[in-house]
């Protein structure tokens, strides 16, 4: 027996390395994939987009002086398209951004100029407009930003509105200025068309949150507000193929170290005498679904390819143990085994923030049934002499007599 336990436990260690090496394989695709085609889809598609907040500078003929902007108005639309590139998904949007800007030239100010910022110089704009007091102004743009003049009114306020259409990848945000700004009476509503969504890291939460048929309404709402921080949206994240296999690959020995407990414990319970080499052939059928599932995760819908991989290595295992044991203790103690260690425990890393509760208690209900199993075996026979049934006499006692 003793010698027995040697031997799986090599089986094991050969199983955890091979998983290993695919583990990195996969590690390596995966950050291969997001830095080729995270830039291919930026050249495509458009980058991350930052807008800032426009510049107004007064020309009182001696010297240019900046001009405090009194009242913003933002509505923003984001629409959202997730695209599969190899092991990864990326977030894609399109954005409709209209930004509702008031301000007052100084009394001594004999012109004013606009340098509204675009998000970012590598992305396509479409239907740019600047409105003034309601009425289209001419204006110029270069690769960094829109120029318009803009007719100063003495002490009256001016409204100017600027307003395109375009599209990015990943994140969209905006930003109050350079450092900690003031900012006066100040508005910006997002709708989206999807939910999941998150804020990035130093960045305003919205003071409203509405939902929506199709997706959600947010307010960022301010009167005088003091901040160095802007506002961001960061898309939903969805399950990324190239990860979960990973993760799948990593956590499989344990898998596999869960199910070889539970097969001996069963094997000695029922007198069934197997061979190290079965066991080395059920470990390559559980290797067997996390190689193709490897490598169908990035052509088919993930969901696909996980029931397509858990059907062909549970196949391999029942029509295996059929001929070695039976049919009886292949597809009911061998198959439900393979389906809670191998299926279900892979299912659960699907989520890392509930995989941990998960195994945990996949252990304790492991735990509880072995125990309760085994509670009347005598170990000290089991290991001097083994089983000691062969496998003749194993399919007699576990097939159903005629």
């Amino acid at each position: 027996m003793a010698a027995r336990l040697v031997c799986i436990t090599a089986i094991l260690i050969v199983a955890w390395m091979s998983w290993g090496v695919l583990a990195q394989v996969l590690d390596s695709r995966t950050h291969q994939a997001d830095s080729e085609q995270q830039a291919d889809l930026g050249a495509l598609w458009g980058p991350e987009q930052t807008q800032s907040a426009p510049t107004f500078t007064a020309d009182e003929g001696k010297r240019l002086e900046a001009v405090s902007i009194d009242a913003t108005d933002i509505s923003t639309d984001l629409q959202l398209e997730q695209r599969p590139k190899g092991l990864l998904w990326h977030n894609t949007y399109q954005v409709g951004f209209s930004g509702d800007y008031s301000v007052v030239a100084p009394a001594s100010a004999k012109s004013m100029m606009l340098a509204f910022p675009f998000p970012s110089p590598n992305a396509i704009y479409d239907d740019v407009r600047v409105i003034v007091d309601g009425r289209p102004a001419s204006f110029t743009t270069t690769t960094a930003a829109v120029t318009a003049a803009i007719p100063v009114r003495g002490d009256q306020p001016v409204k100017v509105t600027v307003a395109y259409r375009s599209r990015g990848i990943g994140k969209w945000a905006y930003q109050f200025g350079a450092g900690i700004d003031a900012i006066k009476n100040f508005s910006l509503t997002m709708t989206t068309d999807f939910g999941g969504f998150d804020f990035p890291p130093q960045s305003l939460a919205p003071t409203q949150e509405t939902k929506t048929a199709d997706g959600w309404r947010l307010t960022w709402q301010y009167q005088d507000l003091v901040s160095g921080w802007g506002i961001g949206m960061r898309m939903p994240e969805p399950l990324q193929p190239g990860p979960v296999a990973e993760r799948l690959s990593g956590w499989a020995p344990l898998s596999l170290l869960f199910y070889f407990f539970v097969l001996m414990i069963l094997c000695t319970t029922k007198r069934i005498d197997l061979h190290p080499m079965h066991y080395f052939f059920l470990a390559a059928s559980f290797f067997a679904f996390h190689l193709l599932f490897a490598y169908t995760v990035d052509r088919i819908p993930l969901g696909w390819a996980f029931a397509l991989c858990a059907a062909v290595s549970m196949f391999l295992t029942i029509t295996y143990l059929r001929i070695v044991v039976g049919m009886r203790f292949a597809a009911v103690d061998a198959g439900l085994a393979q389906f809670f260690y191998l299926v279900l425990f892979s299912l659960a890393l699907f989520n890392p923030g509930y995989s941990g509760l998960a195994i945990t208690i996949g252990c304790i209900i492991t735990l509880f049934a072995t125990m309760q199993m085994t509670a009347r075996i005598d170990w000290n026979q089991v290991f001097a002499n083994g089983p000691r049934v062969v496998r003749a006499e194993a399919r007699a006692s576990v097939e159903p007599s005629t």
